[in-house]
């Protein structure tokens, strides 16, 4: 049998390695995908506005944004029949009516910018329960981002429900021109 050269044996370990990074990859993209996110059963103590709560536990805070929605925010005003309304308040209101006393179930994912932990949201463990979020968007307080609720955003829009009975700045674009100067 023929001996290899020095740089084809480099060459097979290289591919061998190579192949071994690729498997692994696909295998914890796998893991990913496939295993269910954290799933947290949390007392709620305060919903900030339309897609953010706050809760406590064992002298921890834990900030929630619910995920695939942007909610008005709470100091947000709209516009119907030519008159100024604070939807952004009444936004709060619904999610706080939705929430009840707690306590919600929440499907854990990633941390967004301002440390929040992104999550979705619902009355009773999954899959039962109402999604906060699906709701919120449906009773026409938020807009769907992405394409988890757009169902729920077209039902609102056609039932002019909550923020689609005028006309409103979209949240981001309210919050851009909105912006707190640093502390």
């Amino acid at each position: 049998m023929p001996r290899l050269s020095s740089t084809r044996l480099r060459w097979r370990r290289r591919f061998r390695s190579l192949l071994a990074l690729i498997l692994l990859g696909g295998l914890a993209f796998a893991a990913w995908v496939w295993l269910p996110a954290p799933v947290a059963t949390v007392p709620l103590v305060h919903v900030i506005d339309g897609d953010s709560l706050a809760v406590r536990g064992d002298g921890a805070a834990l900030a929630l944004r619910l995920t695939g929605l942007d909610a008005v925010e709470y100091r947000q005003d709209c516009e119907r029949a030519a008159t100024r309304w604070p939807c952004g308040r009444e936004a709060r209101a619904a999610l706080e009516k939705l929430a009840g006393p707690g306590p919600l179930h929440c499907e854990l994912a990633a941390k967004d910018r301002y440390g929040r932990t992104l999550a979705v949201c619902r009355t009773a463990p999954f899959p039962d329960g109402i999604d906060l979020g699906a709701e919120m968007v449906r009773a026409g307080w938020a807009i769907a981002t992405g394409d988890s609720y757009l169902l729920e955003e077209g039902e609102a829009q056609a039932k002019r429900r909550g923020i689609w009975q005028g006309s409103f700045t979209r949240p981001a674009d309210w919050r851009a021109a909105h912006e707190r100067p640093d502390a």
